[in-house]
């Protein structure tokens, strides 16, 4: 599954892929263990084979927030620590068992000092994370709560009933009395 996500973006050859698919670490996470928490620095990348996780973070008012929600077939990591190399402010925590297959930031700093293709990967894959960043203030300042649940039902149906819904209503900005109307609304 990793091998043919790196493949789509027609960057890296067979054997780019091949070399550091040799390296992946892959580990299981049973439901409420963390990739990451506050104040620990993110050394890893991972790309999600199975399971769903929520990024969130303290308030000051000690309620947490999430503000990502990551599904099968994509990236994750704690992306502000990993590229400062600095400690996090966030926690990324699966939703239930998942597994997940890791590689260091070592290994890739080292494969894309030697490799123009890891180099433009990197490249064109912070440029989407800077889209995804971009869309997710779009959603919420553009849209209401009933059209940003609508774009994630249009999105992830498979997933969405297994979110557990003050994760889901804290991702939308939302209380659980609201999504609960939203979600009768809608169904």
């Amino acid at each position: 599954m990793f091998a043919k996500y790196l493949a789509s973006f027609g960057i890296l050859t067979d054997d780019e892929i091949s070399q550091a698919l040799a390296h992946v670490k892959i580990k299981s996470l049973r439901k409420s263990d963390y990739f990451i928490q506050e104040g620990q620095t993110c050394k890893e990348v991972c790309f999600v084979r199975s399971g769903t996780f929520r990024t969130f973070f303290c308030s000051s008012k000690s309620e947490e927030i999430s503000y990502c929600i990551t599904f099968p077939g994509q990236l994750l990591t704690a992306y502000s620590s990993f590229i400062a190399a600095a400690k996090s402010s966030e926690n990324i925590q699966a939703l239930q068992p998942a597994t997940i297959e890791i590689l260091s930031k070592s290994l890739i700093d080292n494969t894309a000092a030697t490799s123009p293709n890891w180099m433009k990967l990197l490249k064109v894959m912070a440029e989407g994370q800077y889209i995804a960043l971009e869309d997710r203030i779009f959603q919420l300042q553009k849209y209401d709560a009933v059209q940003r649940y609508k774009n994630l039902l249009k999105k992830h149906p498979e997933y969405i009933q297994q979110i557990p819904l003050q994760y889901l209503a804290s991702y939308l900005g939302i209380t659980q009395r609201h999504l609960s109307r939203i979600r009768k609304e809608i169904f």
